[in-house]
């Protein structure tokens, strides 16, 4: 069995640290399923990052980082340059023997080795700067979309005597089946549908900016019009607040929450899902939107403000937004049970 390249094993470690591109991750994946020295290095890296996974991320300003890259680019030039120089001296002194040439072989590729070291340390923490600045971006896009849906909802609301785009439900109606085009409205998404429909928004206005793999809706207007909801699951990325269509903008404070990144407890619901019966699990009741690396989710709230949260659970009353009070298996089908129980539905 051939051993892996130095190309391969990089691979597997930009992996590891999660700075591979989708294209990247399948290929380092298959790699590590189908060769058992790959496999081996990435359970020892993953065993040597483990402790990592307990650390809280933090934001990183943008001048912070911006001086960071400065500072490494600045130091991978000199690391080279020196490099340069020892090579340089190295190659110019005289070799008087050959036993002096084994005597300091060894000190000198030792040297090299160091440099080579560093350049690899410095590359990998230029690309986990670049890889949190671009994470960083992305949140900011995210929140400028959210600030824009805002937007056309009020413009939805100002044309509609005050009233959201809500559809028209009666109690037990299934409130899961994003994507169902029947007549019925058994869908929590064919209130911001209704959007697309009226021309207020876009079907990529939806797309959170963040979430992968990034999925393009190219639909004509008059295709928009044969929709009654979006088209699958896959064309939104965000959950919305469970309301009726009684409600009214003015009904709602607003400091409340109208929506967020989607809903991480029912993000593996296919479409080919005929009835929903979901149990909490830890796992669920700690997850965070798959959106942002599951590192936390954009809210959206009534008054248009936007804001980033790493845990689930907001305000004094500490209310998890993804889930229904006292609620600890979903048929699809469950209403919120008083006014401050917020629910982001799918």
């Amino acid at each position: 069995m051939n051993s892996l390249s130095n190309e391969q094993k990089q691979l597997i470690f930009d992996y590891c640290l999660g700075l591979t591109t989708q294209e990247q991750a399948a290929k380092a994946q298959n790699l590590i399923d189908s060769t058992p020295q790959a496999t081996e290095i990435y359970s020892k890296l993953k065993t040597a990052f483990a402790p990592l996974d307990t650390l809280e991320e933090e934001t990183c300003p943008d001048e912070l980082v911006e001086s960071t890259i400065f500072r490494l680019n600045n130091a991978a030039r000199a690391g080279q340059l020196k490099l340069q120089q020892l090579i340089a001296a190295e190659q110019s002194r005289k070799v008087t023997t050959a036993n002096w040439f084994w005597r300091n072989i060894g000190s000198r590729l030792a040297i090299a080795a160091v440099f080579m070291i560093a350049g690899t340390v410095l590359i990998t923490a230029f690309n986990a700067l670049t890889n949190l600045s671009r994470q960083s971006y992305l949140k900011q896009q995210c929140q400028m979309q959210l600030s824009q849906i805002f937007r056309s909802l009020n413009s939805y609301s100002a044309d509609n005597d005050g009233k959201l785009s809500t559809v028209a439900t009666s109690a037990g109606d299934p409130w899961w089946k994003v994507g169902y085009q029947g007549n019925e409205n058994y869908s929590n998404t064919r209130g911001l549908w209704l959007l697309v429909k009226g021309g207020y928004a876009t079907p990529n206005d939806f797309s959170c900016p963040a979430a992968k793999p990034k999925i393009v809706l190219r639909i004509s207007p008059a295709a928009i019009q044969k929709y009654n909801d979006f088209p699958t699951r896959r064309h939104i990325n965000y959950s919305l607040r469970l309301m009726n269509d009684s409600l009214h903008n003015s009904d709602i404070a607003g400091s409340q929450i109208l929506m967020a990144d989607s809903n991480p407890l029912f993000e593996n619901i296919t479409q080919k899902l005929k009835q929903l019966e979901l149990k909490l699990s830890k796992s669920l009741l700690t997850r965070n939107s798959s959106n942002h690396n599951q590192k936390g989710q954009n809210i959206l709230f009534h008054d248009g403000s936007t804001r980033f949260e790493k845990r689930r659970k907001i305000g004094i009353a500490r209310d998890d937004i993804f889930t229904l009070q006292n609620t600890d298996v979903y048929k699809g089908c469950e209403l919120p049970s008083c006014e401050s129980d917020v629910f982001l539905a799918p």
